[in-house]
């Protein structure tokens, strides 16, 4: 169990029973969020299963990217994925992405985001791109790898002089637009595409810098953290309303029990 510390998130535990009672879709992320060490397990492909049957809808919010999302949209328990950070989005029953970021010229885009990229090796010429980048259409990315908070802070400020966005996961650091991430992605596909659901009927899930836009409560009102999600808590304009006692696919396998106990009741 991690070591809370002195920041206004409550414990998932000290969330009211009606919290839940109002939630019929669970927007999260995937990596760290519902995998354990990497990967699904069978008790996380179960909670998402007990979730569908109860008429609790589950939409992944990822950083992956769209070659890797394309397939998990199909295969898995859900309604749909957006990729990208909120780049595009992909219907469950769709193999081809909705653009959610206004990109006129894809191959223009990429060439400029490679010439991003290339400047910040100068600076930084360990980062390396990361082998899912060539199946990207709105983003550019690197592995993490050992990168420091004083180093991502100072590719991130390098990133905003060149007119570029920056974020950063577990895995993956991410070039992108700058008015691109996953709370506007989600919110566009909302109002678009699952007009049924409203920000109060959400609960947000996640586990890393990333996903700091879904912690926002004036989108959403409803937002936890895994666990692990404490290692970057400091870090975050914006954090999770509520935090799980288990970390990775446990912790949102918890949520999804006290989910699953408010319809019950």
């Amino acid at each position: 169990m991690y070591r809370k510390p002195n920041v206004s998130v409550k414990q998932l535990s000290q969330a009211a029973p009606t919290t839940w009672s109002n939630i019929s879709l669970v927007a999260t992320d995937m990596d760290g969020t519902l995998t354990k060490a990497g990967k699904f397990s069978s008790s996380l492909l179960q909670a998402l299963e007990d979730l569908t049957k109860s008429g609790i809808n589950v939409l992944i919010v990822t950083g992956r990217s769209a070659g890797w999302v394309s397939g998990i949209s199909s295969l898995m328990p859900v309604v749909g994925a957006i990729a990208e950070n909120g780049g595009l989005f992909y219907p469950s029953e769709s193999e081809q992405p909705i653009a959610l970021t206004a990109i006129p010229d894809f191959k223009l885009h990429r060439q400029q985001l490679a010439l991003a990229f290339a400047q910040l090796k100068l600076q930084f010429p360990q980062i390396q791109e990361s082998a899912d980048n060539l199946f990207r259409l709105t983003d550019w990315t690197f592995d993490v790898a050992d990168l420091n908070l004083d180093e991502l802070q100072t590719l991130a400020h390098l990133c905003q002089q060149m007119g570029w966005g920056f974020t950063y996961s577990t895995v993956q650091c991410h070039i992108k637009p700058q008015s691109q991430d996953k709370a506007v992605g989600l919110l566009k596909v909302l109002r678009e595409y699952l007009p049924e659901y409203s920000s109060e009927q959400v609960v947000t899930v996640g586990d890393s810098p990333n996903d700091e836009s879904l912690f926002d409560q004036s989108y959403f009102p409803v937002s936890v953290g895994v666990a692990n999600v404490l290692k970057y808590i400091h870090q975050l304009q914006h954090q999770p309303a509520y935090v799980t006692s288990q970390a990775e696919a446990e912790g949102f396998c918890e949520l999804a029990s006290y989910i699953l106990q408010a319809i019950a009741n």
